[in-house]
């Protein structure tokens, strides 16, 4: 049976049928991988003995999602006795494993999905395209000459190269919702508390760092974040709860939602033509459904300071680095880190607690700002990206290493890190030349119920153009 096509909801009602069982659905995710990922490098760690006890085992969770076949994001969770190698040398070359799943993983699993293997991801997350010295280059699946994004790029190449149905991914500034639109899938970053960050973390990266799963369905987003977003034990905070199952409203009315459509970058960066338009075509959709579109965007975005987010990154990177050398007793040596994260260690180090509190301090009171537009809108409606997905051979240095390219790059998604508001990238077609175009919805802080039903729309609207990645084997 061909499974290629299937969202994560439709391979588990053939489950619930009789028509297949977990053990043929993780079969099929194997030889996928094993077929596909020569081409793509998207999968780093292979957990396929697990994923096929786990499919025989009776006592695998009767749910929506019973035997679905998963990845998870080397970088974001850990799944317990497995690699974990955050996209680094240093502990490649110690083959680190960690002993636990963390709450998300765990909360995937009790939700039926089976994690059949671990994708790559840059340097601790660290650029904006998924290339590290330990694994080498992940490419995109519509064109491997080009980018898939980071950091959750692995998990964006596998989703559409159909390995899996759905992947895990983390976002610190972009990481998931930037590969869902160059890999032209959709990608959700909660707000800030929805997902749990237990047992290990509170606020990585003072509380920018958010986590979901990336999808080809929006349906798929929605129950999987019915069921991640249980609190974990000991959580400092969680975001509001909304009355209805998130999966209920990926069916839900838009008519009479306010949308603010923001085409130009703010920050005075470029903007690819094609992305710009993208926004145009999917608020002139949301008008026909019945929102009220205009132009319009907060008037505190372009009066972000960019510094502050690179005083927030450079301490937490430290910080993890500090906490992985006391876990291994290893100081990493020469050529165990790449030279963005080998200078964060330095400068993070050096670094004086007030320059970290004052940045804090001075996101927040920005966010406060920004977040007054939401008072008389429901969305925003942006470009996921100012640009298609790069080639890769145009990538001369990493983005860490050039602060004016990097901020372009993440000049649509940076700013809901700091805000702490969900935001999602929602495929809207493909570019002259084959590559996808991601447009962004933002809404107010516990508003996923928005974002969903804006997305439903959209799905329905102007369906997502169902085609293989070419030159793919079978």
């Amino acid at each position: 049976m061909d499974f290629d096509n299937l969202d994560a909801m439709a391979s588990a009602e053939l489950v619930k049928s009789g028509e297949a069982s977990p053990r043929e659905l993780v079969e099929s995710a194997i030889a996928r991988i094993e077929a596909r990922n020569p081409a793509l490098n998207a999968v780093i760690h292979k957990l396929y003995d697990k994923a096929l006890a786990a499919a025989d085992d009776p006592a695998l969770a009767d749910t929506p999602l019973r035997g679905v076949p998963a990845l998870v994001k080397d970088l974001d969770g850990s799944t317990a006795g497995d690699p974990w190698f955050g996209g680094t040398v240093y502990l490649k070359k110690l083959g680190w494993h960690e002993p636990a799943d963390s709450h998300a993983v765990a909360q995937m699993r009790r939700a039926g999905l089976i994690i059949v293997g671990k994708t790559a991801t840059p340097e601790l997350g660290m650029q904006v395209n998924t290339v590290s010295d330990a694994h080498g280059v992940t490419r995109n699946p519509w064109n491997t000459e080009h980018s898939a994004g980071g950091s959750s790029g692995g998990s964006g190449a596998a989703v559409a190269a159909r390995m899996v149905p759905v992947a895990h991914g983390g976002d610190g500034g972009g990481s998931i919702r930037i590969p869902a639109a160059f890999n032209g899938l959709f990608g959700l970053k909660p707000s800030r508390g929805r997902v749990s960050n237990a047992p290990a973390e509170a606020d990585p990266w003072g509380g920018l760092v958010c986590r979901h799963v990336l999808t080809r369905s929006v349906r798929d987003s929605a129950l999987l974040l019915d069921w991640l977003s249980q609190p974990g034990p000991g959580d400092p905070y969680a975001a509001p709860k909304t009355s209805l199952p998130y999966l209920t409203e990926v069916s839900g009315e838009v008519a009479g939602l306010k949308v603010g459509l923001l085409t130009h970058n703010p920050l005075g960066g470029p903007v690819d033509p094609e992305c710009a338009q993208a926004v145009l075509t999917a608020g002139a959709l949301l008008q026909t459904a019945g929102c009220i579109v205009e132009d319009a965007h907060p008037a505190a975005y372009g009066d972000i300071d960019p510094m502050l987010m690179g005083t927030v990154m450079t301490a937490w990177i430290a910080y993890e680095l500090e906490d992985l050398i006391r876990r291994t007793g290893v100081e990493p040596g020469p050529g165990d880190l790449m030279a963005p994260a080998a200078a964060a260690l330095a400068a993070g180090r050096a670094m004086p607690a007030t320059a970290y509190v004052g940045a804090m301090e001075a996101i927040h009171a920005w966010s406060r700002r920004m977040k007054a537009w939401w008072r008389d809108y429901d969305i925003l409606l942006t470009p996921t990206s100012p640009v298609l997905p790069p080639n890769l051979a145009s990538l001369q240095a990493p983005p860490t290493d050039d602060p004016n390219r990097s901020l372009n790059a993440v000049a649509y998604t940076v700013p809901f890190n700091m805000t702490g508001q969900p935001a999602a990238s929602i495929p809207m077609g493909w570019s002259a030349a084959g590559l996808p175009i991601g447009v962004q919805a933002v809404a107010d802080f516990g508003r996923e119920d928005l974002l969903f039903r804006l997305a439903g729309t959209l799905e329905q609207a102007a369906p997502w153009v169902e085609r293989r990645p070419p030159n793919l084997s079978a």
